[in-house]
């Protein structure tokens, strides 16, 4: 009984009360180095997917073309707020934090590029990955329907009964030969090295 009494006094001092009622933190301040979602600043973006390219989060990023010009789209549902997209895009369209700040002051920056894997044991070289590549024919208008190309500036063409791999640092990565092949016998891979100083200015 002595117990009960002596809670009911501690809890009914006036200080205590005061403190319990009328208690107060200190404001939510966001720090400086928090990454949000990614957002648009108000440059120009120019189309080079190099967003999308580095992003971890499938999903997390899209470059859409809207009223001709290419607006990028973070879907939260699948960003993970790593900040690379950010960091990796050459014309500072995208901001989070102070990501930019940091990347300037340390003249960082990211080198990308694809790589072109054919595994010849799938590949049956039916020609399909070299005449759909949107490069090649570009490059070659007269592509003929089995990939062989008389010019050295395609990206890809069957050459001895087999696809040949002549000028890999022109592809896109679109992946239209990785969805036409039909047995899956090449892959599009992404490459992505961080650069720093003159090399991350350039």
């Amino acid at each position: 009984m002595r117990s009960i009494i002596y809670y009911v006094r501690e809890f009914l001092r006036p200080e205590w009360l005061k403190k319990f009622f009328f208690a107060k933190t200190a404001p939510l301040a966001t720090p400086s180095y928090f990454k949000d979602y990614p957002s648009l600043t108000e440059k120009e973006c120019t189309g080079c997917f190099a967003c999308m390219m580095i992003c971890p989060a499938p999903g997390g990023i899209v470059v859409l073309a809207k009223k001709d010009e290419w607006v990028p789209t973070v879907y939260p549902g699948h960003c993970i707020r790593c900040g690379l997209c950010v960091e990796a895009c050459p014309e500072g369209v995208l901001a989070s934090g102070r990501i930019l700040d940091v990347t300037r002051r340390d003249k960082t920056a990211f080198s990308s590029w694809y790589r072109l894997e054919v595994e010849d044991a799938l590949c049956m070289r039916c020609g399909n990955c070299c005449v759909s590549c949107p490069v090649n024919r570009q490059v070659d208008p007269q592509l003929a329907g089995t990939g062989t190309s008389s010019s050295d500036e395609v990206i890809m063409r069957i050459e001895g009964g087999r696809v040949r791999i002549l000028h890999e640092e022109k592809c896109t990565g679109c992946k239209t030969c990785e969805i036409n092949c039909p047995n899956s016998a090449i892959r599009v891979a992404r490459m992505v090295e961080g650069v720093q100083g003159e090399e991350a200015e350039a």
